[in-house]
């Protein structure tokens, strides 16, 4: 196998940058430009030089043995000195040592894939770690990172392995008298891991929008003060605001952190019918937009109607322009202010109260395999509703069951994912 090597931090000027070596011949490849290694573990302030003993920099030696490392293979990391300059020279030098090479995208983590450090939960885990933005995202990386869905994973494999055991065992014995009836036993393990299933699977559209973002869409009539108070929000002029009707023509995104969840906010053309194509066109795709978000804010005019999309159960409706309705209750000022404190309060309430419902599984490749895990199993339970006689049945398709999951761990049949998960990652990892 090829020893491989990349800087791990940020390109650009920096106080320290980190070279990271991994491999066969990671630790004779950095011994040749420190001239001694610390002990695994310790770092070691060494000069580094190259072949012809030009010196290239001082830095921090970290070595790191095979089976305890990031990678499970042996590996050095240089904490040098974060220049262009000194990085390139390094690298330049790492390059000149036979038996290395750069490392292509995510192959470190790729490595620890392969080497049994990481399961594929995990690593796409750590690619949202590495994306993160708001606290929330942070939260739920972490989470998959740490391995909580692997060990989720791990117990309902255990409870179907069980399950087709004793099956297994009913059948064997099939000429013989059983003491037992295993019956009781394996319905009430297929129960529980199918509940457990259907409660993960129920997450993920949660937590996919915790690591994309919540969607909070800005409607209501034309001049209602959508616009303004998405500038408010944004604190700039993201959208541009006019007393003419009709300015907004298509739907503005303005992206923020909203106390620690990742949202959107839409600014979407005024609801009414209107007889300008273009203006009709952005009317049909706000209505689109605003069906397919999170959460709606209705702004109000002063008929107080919605026209072309009604008002959710959690939706926020309130008035328009605050600072021109004399003593209007529920009513919010992008111009002044007013009520905006509120209303971003009860937005944060809302969608804090969708995120706390999060579980384990973050993606819809997560959904999909417990989907085929959880079909296999009501196929076992249905053909243990009609005896024992169909208990081999049952067990194949719990080890149906189990190859299913495996795959949401990259165990099997995920080979054609990998290039996909790994090229989004940079070339440290």
């Amino acid at each position: 196998m090829d020893t491989i090597f990349a800087q791990a931090t940020a390109r650009g000027k920096a106080g320290v940058a980190v070279i990271r070596i991994s491999g066969p011949r990671a630790h004779s490849a950095a011994r040749a430009l420190a001239g001694s290694l610390p002990a695994p573990r310790q770092a070691g302030l060494r000069r580094l030089a190259d072949a012809d003993g030009v010196p290239l920099d001082e830095a921090l030696v970290l070595c790191f043995v095979k089976g305890a490392s990031f990678t499970g293979e042996d590996v050095v990391e240089f904490q040098c000195h974060g220049s262009p300059a000194t990085v390139s020279a390094l690298l330049s030098a790492l390059g000149c040592i036979d038996g290395l090479r750069l490392a292509e995208p995510g192959e470190f983590t790729r490595r620890a894939l392969e080497n049994g450090v990481l399961d594929l939960a995990q690593v796409e885990g750590l690619g949202d770690l590495l994306e993160a933005e708001t606290e929330a995202q942070r939260r739920q990386a972490l989470r998959v990172l740490s391995g909580a869905l692997g060990a989720k994973v791990d117990r309902w494999r255990e409870a179907l392995i069980r399950a087709a055991a004793l099956l297994e065992a009913t059948i064997d014995f099939a000429d013989e008298d059983v003491p037992v009836d295993v019956t009781p036993e394996v319905t009430g393990l297929l129960d529980e891991v199918a509940a457990s299933l259907r409660s993960e699977i129920d997450g993920v559209s949660v937590a996919e929008r915790i690591r994309d973002g919540f969607e909070v869409a800005i409607v209501g009539p034309p001049n209602a003060g959508k616009s303004t108070l998405l500038n408010h929000l944004a604190g700039r002029e993201a959208a541009i605001t006019s007393e003419h009707a009709g300015t907004t023509r298509d739907v503005i995104e303005v992206r923020m952190d909203l106390d620690g969840l990742p949202v959107t906010f839409l600014d979407t053309a005024g609801l009414r019918e209107s007889a300008d194509e273009v203006e009709t066109i952005g009317i049909a795709r706000a209505v689109a937009r605003a069906e397919a978000a999170d959460l709606r804010v209705f702004l109000l005019d002063d008929t107080g109607k919605t026209q072309g999309l009604a008002p959710g159960p959690e939706d926020i409706v309130l008035r328009g322009k605050a600072d021109l309705a004399d003593g209007a209750a529920h009513g919010v000022s992008g111009l002044t202010g007013e009520g905006v404190a509120d209303l971003v309060a009860q937005i944060s309430t809302t969608l804090e109260g969708r995120a706390s419902r999060t579980v384990t599984a973050t993606r819809e490749r997560h959904a999909e395999a417990m989907r085929r895990a959880g079909g296999a199993i009501a196929e076992a339970q249905n053909q243990l509703s009609l005896g024992m006689e169909t208990a081999e049945l049952a067990a194949e398709d719990l080890r149906r069951a189990v190859r299913a999951l495996e795959t949401l761990l990259g165990r099997v049949d995920v080979e054609n994912l990998l290039d996909e998960i790994f090229s989004r990652f940079c070339l440290g990892k």
